[in-house]
Parts: structure tokens; C-alpha cells; sequence
């Protein structure tokens, strides 16, 4: 770790419109300030994404500069995009100039191409961080100028890389899912002695999996499986347990995933990278069933973990009643498998990455605007 003295004592942050971008920002974030308390740190990011809500809730400053999405092929945004880039690159330069910002860090999204050609401009050092195996626009951009350059999976394509894995969260990077279990069981109403699922699609939930495990309740119950399920948001339903004792718990949403990952034997939910990152970190199998919308990226931020034996993945299609009896089910009833796996998982985890990252943001700093 480097000492609070050899750091930067003022960083801008830019990212945001989405968690995958946000939440390794944030934990970006509160490894700088750990290891120096007096550190001055300004996000960039949009009104409408979610760091304007979750940036200042976790006591970090936020300037905001206009959304400017980059047009894959030719339309009338394309034929707007000049004018408000150079809006947006003009807005940026002055958060930097008003921050006194001597290095800027990027995790891609709509706000961090402005960011990076004010920070060229002024020859304030850049360092970026890709969270997807299939890099951004914004991302691909920036390491064009500069090489210092991060990434969380190895397959990611992007000049002068290195790879780290993803910055997470210390509660969560710091969890031992042995010692908290009981609490996390007792946390969301279970019993502490049965095989216990969490099912979850993300904060916006998943409608193929909430509706294939709300026509499983029976079957899981009978077999002796609990399970936590985080539908999202205006999609919980009310699980027909016909007086059964084995709990299936359905909650819109946690604020706890610790103690959410400490109460689980295993996993079932999408393969967005922060989801894959975090049950490598803490070592929790997983069942990954990728978006089935999209470039397939979720279907490459599994591979890995996927290759070595700590989880499987799943067409969304093939995700139904039958598949959670024949598949599911056994999974958690195999004490075994589920350890083996839990194995797996844990030996291609990165619970540093924060910290890696904060030392390539350190690096990018001493060597000044020098590429």
C-alpha cells in the first residue's frame, strides 16, 4: 500500500449511468480515503444515472456534465455529436480546472470521453479501469491516451491493459462467509441448518428467473432447499408454501448482499462482471444465466470462472421448472460439489483490486501527463 504522502491529494472520478460503473468507482473512492483521509475526491458523472443518488449518498462530492451517448451507426444523434461533445469536453475541463484535479480516473460510460480530452488537454495524468470483458467506446478511447490502464477480466482487448479484477466494495471484498453465516441466515428469516439459494436478476430483477422459481416453490421446498429471492422492485410475488417449513423469503431488493452472500450455499442470477467479481471474491458457486439481450458480454464475464469449476451457465431460455428440479436442485443438495465449487470460485477471486487499482492511479500521477 502506498503511504498517504507519495499519493495524490486531488482526484477526480468520471463514470456512472450504471451500477457496473458506479460501484467500483465508489470503491475506488473509499481506498483512496482510507489511505489518506484528507483527500479532496469530485465524481463526474450525469443527473439522470444512478451516482447522482449514490455518489453523495456515500459522502463524495458530485459535478455533472451533459449525457453524450457515441452513435454506433449512422443517425441524426451522430450528426449531433460534435457540437455536444465539445459542450461536454468544455464542461468537464472546468469541473477539472475548479477541482484542481491532478489526476483523472475513468471507469467508461457516456461522461468519461468528455473527461479524458479535457484531462489530454491539460496534461493532467488519466488512468483508466474496464469492468467488462468487451470494452466500452468511452474506455477504448481513453487508453489511447495513456497506459495506464486496468481491467478486470483477461480476455478484455484493450491497449496497455493490465489486469486487476474489479475494485469491490470492503464489506464485500472483506467477507468470510463461514463466520457470518448464522447472521445471515438469522438476517433474512432462515433457518440455520438447510442448503439455502439466493436467486437474484440484479437491481432490476430478472422476469425469467422470478417466474420459473415462483413455479418451483413446492419442489425446492420439498427437497429441503430454502431460498432467498430478490425479485426487484415492483416484482415480488407471494410464494405458495402450503404450510410448508422450509422458508422461501422473496424481498424486492437487498441493501445487505453481505450478509445476503454469507446466508447462501450457491447462487442464481445473471453474469453482469460486479455480480461474477464479487461470488468469485468471497467464493460462492454460482448457476450464471447471461442477459440474453445485448453484445454477450455477460456470457464472456462468466467464462472464466465458468472454465475453472466455480459455476455453470445457462441459457435464459432454457431457465424453467424443469431445469430448476433437475439442475438446482441437485446442486444444493450436493454438499460435495457445492464445496468443490465454492473452491473454484475462490481461486480465481481478487479481493484487492481497489487497492491495485489505487496503485496504478498513484503511478499515473508520479509520471505527470507523460503517456
Amino acid at each position: 500500500m502506498t503511504p498517504p504522502d507519495s499519493g495524490p491529494r486531488r482526484v477526480l472520478l468520471a463514470g456512472g449511468g450504471t451500477a457496473g460503473h458506479v460501484s467500483p468507482l465508489l470503491a475506488l473512492a473509499d481506498c483512496l480515503r482510507r489511505r489518506d483521509p484528507d483527500v479532496d475526491i469530485v465524481v463526474v458523472g450525469t443527473a439522470a444515472g444512478l451516482e447522482a443518488r449514490l455518489v453523495p449518498d456515500r459522502g463524495y462530492e458530485l459535478a455533472t456534465i451533459p449525457k453524450v451517448p457515441l452513435p454506433r451507426r449512422p443517425s441524426a444523434e451522430l450528426l449531433a455529436l460534435p457540437g455536444a461533445l465539445a459542450g461536454a469536453v468544455r464542461r468537464a475541463g472546468e469541473i477539472i480546472d475548479a477541482s484542481g484535479a491532478e489526476v483523472v480516473v475513468g471507469f467508461g460510460g457516456y461522461v468519461s470521453t468528455p473527461v479524458y480530452l479535457a484531462a489530454r488537454r491539460r496534461r493532467v495524468p488519466i488512468a483508466i479501469h474496464e469492468q467488462n470483458a468487451r470494452a466500452g467506446i468511452a474506455n477504448k478511447v481513453g487508453a489511447r491516451l495513456t497506459r495506464h490502464v486496468a481491467t478486470t477480466f483477461a480476455q478484455t482487448e484493450l491497449a496497455h491493459a493490465q489486469v486487476i479484477g474489479m475494485p469491490l466494495r470492503r464489506e464485500i471484498a472483506g467477507l468470510d462467509r463461514d463466520a457470518r453465516r448464522a447472521e445471515g441466515r438469522s438476517h433474512f428469516g432462515l433457518r440455520p441448518e438447510l442448503p439455502t439459494l439466493l436467486v437474484t436478476g440484479g437491481s432490476l430483477g430478472a422476469q425469467r428467473l422470478n417466474e420459473s422459481f415462483a413455479r418451483s416453490v413446492g419442489v425446492l421446498q420439498s427437497a429441503g432447499v430454502q431460498v432467498l429471492h430478490v425479485t426487484g422492485a415492483g416484482k415480488e410475488f407471494e410464494p405458495a408454501t402450503e404450510g410448508s417449513t422450509v422458508p422461501y423469503v422473496v424481498v424486492p431488493y437487498v441493501d445487505r448482499m453481505d450478509l445476503a452472500y454469507a446466508a447462501a450455499d450457491a447462487v442464481v442470477c445473471r453474469a453482469g462482471a460486479n455480480t461474477v467479481c464479487e461470488l468469485t471474491a468471497v467464493g460462492l458457486p454460482a448457476c450464471y444465466v447471461p442477459l440474453p439481450i445485448g453484445n454477450g458480454e455477460q456470457r464472456l464475464n462468466a467464462r472464466d470462472v465458468v472454465a475453472a469449476g466455480g459455476g455453470t451457465l445457462t441459457e435464459d431460455s432454457e431457465v424453467t421448472p424443469a431445469w430448476v428440479r433437475d439442475v438446482v436442485v441437485p446442486l444444493l443438495t450436493d454438499e460435495g460439489r457445492l464445496a468443490a465449487m465454492a473452491a473454484a470460485a475462490e481461486g480465481i477471486g481478487e479481493r484487492d483490486a481497489d487497492e491495485l487499482l489505487a496503485d496504478l492511479v498513484v503511478r499515473a500521477w508520479r509520471l505527470g501527463g507523460r503517456r
